[in-house]
């Protein structure tokens, strides 16, 4: 069984979380998918640079992470790039920081492995929002794949639940809820909280960043509006494209507003086919409580597919987790691995 080897740009929450699943759930990988792996390669701007092209110690690595120490084994003093083109893997999971206005440094990373010949799976919004043709020209130019399920609502299937599941289908419309610090503070919002006291509440449990911004303008679910709107709908939307406004001015009389006429606030990124063109939008909707995304609550993801052959189609999952993201990684790797099986 020839062993799938995997570089990692990115030892933080994801890339800790698809370690720790792989070494999990290694036996049952290899019964059930055929599927083994080493990791030979991983790069990060606290622990170090790190390369061994027969296999890293992963456990080490992840106790030497948690405890935030360095790396000790294995150094290497190239830089990212070099990483990339000497690593000799068959897949980078690029999993640095998401940086919305220039992509970087993603997409320098990404399309260096793709000119290298090696495949790209990622949940790094930046270069599948700005640049997702682009680097799907790339990719099928090297005859590889560039793949980014975990760029959308995390380990939820969305995108390969459209070319899977949903294939066939006509999608006309997708709505949703895709930012789940939002989610949350609306949430708990409508219990009777001001704006102020929610935020404060969500950045002590994690859900909001001490700088809330991309959450609460709606950045973030802009970002995964243009991602459904390039990669599901064929459109060839760019960030600016799509006008956005995120949760700031609701206020509790718009709420008591909600309540008295049997709806509720959500953050809804939308992506419509319109009068024969794709528009994508970002603002806050009072939802009827008879539509299945009235409720969703919590930090908590859904979307509603609206389809020529099924209807309507929601799918509510976790948009954000160690683990959960993690697990979108370890799909589009088995998706790789499959894809080479059948060639």
């Amino acid at each position: 069984m020839k062993k799938t080897k995997i570089a990692i740009l990115g030892f933080g929450t994801v890339g800790q979380g698809i370690c720790d699943i792989l070494l999990q759930k290694k036996e049952q990988l290899k019964k059930q998918y055929n599927f083994d792996f080493e990791v030979v390669a991983v790069s990060d701007f606290n622990n170090g640079n790190v390369y061994n092209p027969n296999g890293l110690d992963i456990s080490q690595m992840l106790e030497e992470a948690k405890a935030k120490k360095k790396f000790t084994k294995d150094i290497v003093k190239w830089d990212n790039i070099t990483l990339i083109k000497k690593c000799n893997a068959d897949v980078l999971c690029e999993l640095t920081y998401t940086d919305l206005k220039t992509g970087g440094p993603a997409i320098d990373h990404c399309k260096t492995a793709l000119k290298s010949g090696i495949n790209v799976v990622t949940s790094n919004k930046g270069p599948a929002a700005l640049q997702y043709p682009e680097m799907n020209e790339i990719a099928d130019v090297n005859n590889v794949k560039f793949l980014i399920e975990g760029t959308v609502c995390a380990g939820t299937p969305v995108i390969n639940l459209t070319d899977g599941p949903l294939a066939g289908c006509e999608i006309s419309k997708i709505r949703g809820i895709l930012n789940g610090t939002t989610n949350y503070m609306l949430s708990e919002m409508e219990k009777g909280m001001g704006y102020d006291e929610v935020l404060k509440i969500a950045q002590d449990l994690g859900y909001a960043e001490a700088d809330p911004t991309g959450d609460v303008e709606g950045h973030d679910a802009r970002g995964k509006v243009t991602i459904l709107a390039n990669v599901v709908m064929g459109a060839s939307l760019k960030i600016s494209d799509v006008p956005c406004q995120g949760i700031t001015k609701i206020t509790f009389d718009d709420i008591q507003k909600a309540k008295d006429n049997n709806a509720r606030w959500k953050l809804i990124g939308s992506v419509e086919k319109k009068d024969g063109k794709i528009i994508g939008s970002v603002a806050p909707e009072m939802i009827d409580l008879s539509h299945p995304l009235a409720g969703v609550m919590g930090a908590t993801n859904a979307l509603t597919f609206s389809t020529d052959l099924l209807g309507d189609v929601t799918i509510v999952g976790p948009g954000a987790g160690r683990i959960e993201t993690g697990f979108s990684i370890l799909t589009d790797i088995l998706k790789i691995h499959n894809s080479s099986l059948v060639c």
